[in-house]
């Protein structure tokens, strides 16, 4: 007896992955939460550092909101 081949398809060429739904979305949502709480240091109570960071850090938000001071 013997076994079927296997054929290839035109769609078949060039590697293939395939990712849930959460495999985009966490990664997203983790990196949104993350950068919200760069935005605001104010309510991070522990945070203490050098104000040219936190000077650089609203000039981000400032480019990336498109905002003119």
């Amino acid at each position: 007896m013997s076994a079927p081949a296997h054929t290839r398809s035109p769609q078949d060429r060039g590697a293939q992955a395939r990712l849930p739904w959460w495999g985009v979305a966490l990664p997203v949502i983790a990196f949104a939460v993350l950068f919200l709480v760069v935005l605001h240091p104010a309510e991070a109570h522990a945070a203490t550092g050098d104000p040219a960071v936190g000077d650089f850090m609203g000039r981000l938000k400032d480019t990336l909101l498109f905002r003119v001071p």
